[in-house]
């Protein structure tokens, strides 16, 4: 590359004192480093006397092919500064789901303002210890996940802080009510969540049933907040949920109430290995933090 480079000089300047000066080489070192060149191809690049430098057929064939490899080099080498600064690379964030979609949203758009060059790979449909889970095995570079406590063997920070609310279905008798509590469960079937996504939501609700003396009926297992409102809807049963998540969602058929008992607030957390080094992933979350604090 270093040839090349002094190849376009000269072809640039036809005039060997110049291009040494550009490239601040000796003009002999120059000299050397063209016939180097020249040596390797097997052909003469310039044709030179006392008075003139000019190119040679074959110089001419070569200049284009020589400004395409060097700019093929220096995009190389942007690309390897900016990934080793971590201004490039990837940063892989799971989240839940509808719940989520505001923060994600606002952290994507800050990091594509900042960072372009950072690709952001989503996963959803990660819920509480399953996220945590994923971090740990390196499935995942960031999380946002929401706990009543900062979980353990993670980096973690509050983002967000949000409130339980009880989906009914419209025609249901408790639809009238202003608020709930946890007794109104009692004997009444609950859309949810499964037990295996270590959801914290859905451990608050258990809990607090247990609290009150009884133990939840689940009259059906729904993957996501869309399909759990739905079922609400057909009347399957009651769901309960957070504010943020049933502000994103379709409600037809739908009432949402507010509890009356009290609920340890739900915390959106953003985390991630204390561990990774992954230069853009410190990026990302020094993005997260300033956004935060506005």
């Amino acid at each position: 590359m270093r040839q090349l480079r002094a190849f376009l000089a000269v072809a640039e300047d036809l005039h060997f004192g110049r291009a040494a000066a550009r490239l601040h080489l000796a003009q002999p070192y120059l000299s050397r480093t063209i016939r180097a060149l020249e040596d390797e191809l097997a052909a003469p690049l310039f044709d030179r006397t006392t008075r003139r430098v000019e190119l040679t057929p074959a110089g001419h064939a070569l200049v284009e092919h020589a400004r395409a490899m060097v700019a093929v080099d220096d995009r190389a080498r942007a690309a390897v500064a900016a990934a080793h600064a971590g201004r490039s690379g990837r940063v892989r964030l799971s989240f839940a789901g509808p719940s989520a979609h505001g923060i994600v949203g606002q952290l994507a758009r800050a990091v594509r303002e900042r960072h372009p060059l950072i690709d952001l790979e989503f996963l959803p449909g990660r819920y509480g210890t399953t996220a945590v889970a994923e971090l740990l095995r390196d499935e995942a570079d960031l999380a946002l996940a929401r706990f009543t406590e900062p979980p353990a063997g993670v980096r973690s920070q509050v983002v967000a802080r949000d409130r339980c609310v009880v989906a009914v279905p419209a025609g249901h008798r408790l639809a009238h009510r202003d608020t709930l509590g946890f007794g109104d469960f009692r004997d009444e079937p609950v859309v949810a969540f499964p037990e295996s996504y270590g959801s914290a939501v859905r451990e608050v609700f258990v809990d607090r049933c247990h609290a009150a003396g009884f133990a939840p009926t689940f009259a059906q297992a729904a993957p996501d907040s869309w399909t759990c409102v739905a079922l609400v809807s057909a009347g399957v049963g009651l769901h309960f949920t957070t504010a943020s998540a049933v502000a994103q969602l379709p409600l037809d058929g739908v009432v949402i109430r507010e509890l009356a008992d009290p609920v340890p607030p739900i915390l959106v957390h953003l985390l991630w290995r204390g561990t990774d080094d992954n230069p853009a992933l410190r990026h990302v979350l020094d993005t997260a933090a300033v956004f935060i604090a506005g």
